[in-house]
C-alpha cells in the first residue's frame, strides 16, 4: 500500500498531498460525531508546518473552524470562542469567502440563543462578515 505521508506534489491538477490526510480525517470524525478522535487529529493537524501560521489560511481556518465546532456540540463556549475567533481574523486577513463560508456553517452549531456573551459577539461578527 502506497503511503501518502510525504510532501510529494503530483504536478497536476489535482491539489491533494498526503500533508492534507490529518485535517480530512478530523473533519469527518466531526462529522461521524467523534469528538475526542477529531480533536486529537485536528490539533495534530495544526502542528504540521503546512498548517503553521502564516501558511495556508484557507487550511488552517478549516481545521479551527472544525476545532470550534466541537467545542459548540460540547457546549464549552471557551473552546468555540479560541478556535473560533482565530478564524475569523484569518477570513478578515484573507478576504476568503471559503473561510467566510466555513464560519457561516459554525453558525449552525450555536444553537439558539447564545448564552454567553462571547458566543452572541462572535456570532455578530461572523454574521457581519457574511454580509461585507
Amino acid at each position: 500500500m502506497a503511503e501518502l505521508d510525504g510532501p510529494g506534489h503530483n504536478g497536476g491538477w489535482l491539489r491533494f498531498d498526503g500533508s492534507r490526510l490529518a485535517e480530512e480525517r478530523g473533519a469527518r470524525y466531526v462529522q461521524l460525531g467523534h469528538l475526542d478522535r477529531a480533536e486529537n487529529v485536528l490539533v495534530g493537524a495544526l502542528a504540521q508546518g503546512a498548517l503553521a501560521p502564516g501558511q495556508s489560511f484557507r487550511r488552517r481556518a478549516a481545521v479551527l473552524t472544525d476545532l470550534a465546532a466541537i467545542g459548540a456540540k460540547r457546549r464549552d463556549p471557551d473552546q468555540v470562542v479560541t478556535y473560533g475567533r482565530e478564524a475569523l481574523q484569518l477570513a478578515r486577513e484573507s478576504s476568503s469567502g471559503y473561510v467566510a463560508r466555513r464560519l457561516q456553517g459554525l453558525l449552525g452549531e450555536f444553537g439558539q440563543p447564545a448564552h454567553d456573551g462571547r458566543i452572541a459577539d462572535l456570532q455578530a461578527e461572523i454574521i457581519a462578515l457574511n454580509m461585507a
